[in-house]
């Protein structure tokens, strides 16, 4: 089996993701797929005849979202009419699976060059498309009364409240987040794989990360009301059934303590990311120098009722399978949906918190769901050549309980 090199990764700026807030709102999310993949081409000398297939990640593929964002965003760019393209959805875990994925293609010895990648346009949920998602659409009950399936904010605090991690604790790694983010973006730590958005008149939309809030402290994060509490009593149908009533199906004696809130939870934005792979013999020939290499990927799928529990089971399938402890990684990119995401995966695998998430996460910074994992593993290349380091393990939370993993070596 050959092995799959990272040769480049990049990605857009995060945009907020509110109408008329967010510079990216008005830019389609195809020219925002276009944007990094043609960086990808420029910055590689690209032969675009050459790219066997473009994988990308987007959550809602409807509206804007929909119609294989991956091709579009390809022609888009100006790509050869023979490099194709197709978009896939694992939730919040698509743009860790593009990777995975094309990872996958190359080190089968099926294809040489397989460009990966994600995005999405929140900031156009509900205004260019349908409102209701297939998964968690409220008007699909049998499915969430089969598992008990509720809503992602009162999962997190289901599982602060089940684990007595006090709000207290995830308002700390929240300010944690803003302060690392602020440190990074301050000190140029993003510039490496940082590609800035232009309009379609040539003028510059945004070239800077939009969201942080490095004012952020432990006090300002105190004043923030918890956003879960009056959605989880709402009723979904004419019967009256509530997201506490489904939790409760399957935790009944958990009396829930609202714990997350806008700050500690992560940030609506836009964005893309793409990350281009290749096989060894193909780098050679064109001279790359690759910047990493995959170790090993994998998948994990855990309870659907409190959903966001499949990272830490997720990251110890991936090591056991590369035949490594955790002291043979030396960074971790946990994605931050919610802090008590972060927190227990800290917990849980007992980690040194200096070497988790060491630039911010998506508290700070946001989480454009499509490409938020093709955002960190470029994210964990940058920082491992930056410290000189060798190995990161990147994972994250999906819907429906499952859990992408990834670890990469510096080359």
């Amino acid at each position: 089996m050959t092995e799959a090199w990272i040769i480049d990764a990049c990605r857009t700026p995060r945009g907020i993701g509110k109408p008329g807030r967010g510079a990216l709102t008005e830019i389609h999310p195809q020219r925002l797929g276009a944007t990094v993949l043609r960086a990808l081409a420029e910055r590689n000398n690209l032969k675009t005849e050459d790219v066997a297939d473009i994988i990308w990640g987007c959550n809602a593929q409807r509206g804007q979202n929909s119609n294989d964002m991956g091709r579009m965003s390809a022609l888009d760019a100006g790509y050869d009419v023979t490099s194709s393209g197709v978009t896939l959805d694992r939730f919040c875990g698509s743009g860790i699976t593009s990777v995975n994925m094309a990872a996958a293609s190359i080190m089968s010895g099926m294809e040489d060059l397989v460009i990966a990648g994600g995005c999405e346009m929140m900031s156009s949920y509900g205004r260019h498309g349908n409102d209701a998602m297939p998964f968690v659409d409220s008007g699909n009950m049998h499915l969430r009364e089969m598992y008990g399936q509720s809503h992602q904010g009162l999962c997190a605090d289901t599982i602060a409240t089940i684990e007595g991690i006090s709000r207290e604790d995830l308002d700390r790694l929240a300010e944690t987040s803003q302060r690392r983010a602020a440190h990074a973006i301050e000190n140029g730590y993003f510039d490496k794989s940082l590609v800035p958005v232009y309009k379609d008149d040539g003028t510059l939309a945004l070239d800077r990360d939009e969201f942080p809030r490095p004012g952020t402290t432990m006090e300002t994060l105190a004043e923030l009301k918890p956003s879960f509490a009056t959605l989880s009593h709402m009723p979904l149908d004419e019967e009256g059934t509530t997201y506490a009533k489904l939790m409760a199906q399957k935790y009944p004696d958990v009396k829930v303590e609202h714990v997350h809130h806008a700050g500690n939870s992560s940030g609506v934005v836009d964005g893309a990311a793409a990350l281009l792979l290749a096989s060894p013999d193909y780098a050679k020939k064109q001279g790359w120098k690759p910047r990493a290499k995959v170790v090993a990927y994998g998948n994990m799928g855990d309870c659907p009722a409190l959903m966001l529990n499949a990272p830490v089971p997720s990251a110890k399938r991936v090591l056991e399978r590369a035949g490594l402890q955790k002291e043979d990684i030396d960074l971790w990119e946990i994605n931050e949906a919610f802090a008590v995401v972060a927190e227990k995966f800290i917990r849980d695998l007992d980690l040194d918190r200096e070497k988790v998430n060491v630039n911010g996460g998506s508290m700070a910074l946001g989480h454009p769901i499509g490409a938020t994992g093709s955002v960190l593993i470029g994210t964990m290349i940058d920082e491992l050549e930056r410290r000189g380091l060798k190995r990161g393990l990147v994972t994250m939370c999906a819907g429906g309980g499952m859990a992408p993993a990834i670890i990469v070596e510096r080359m």
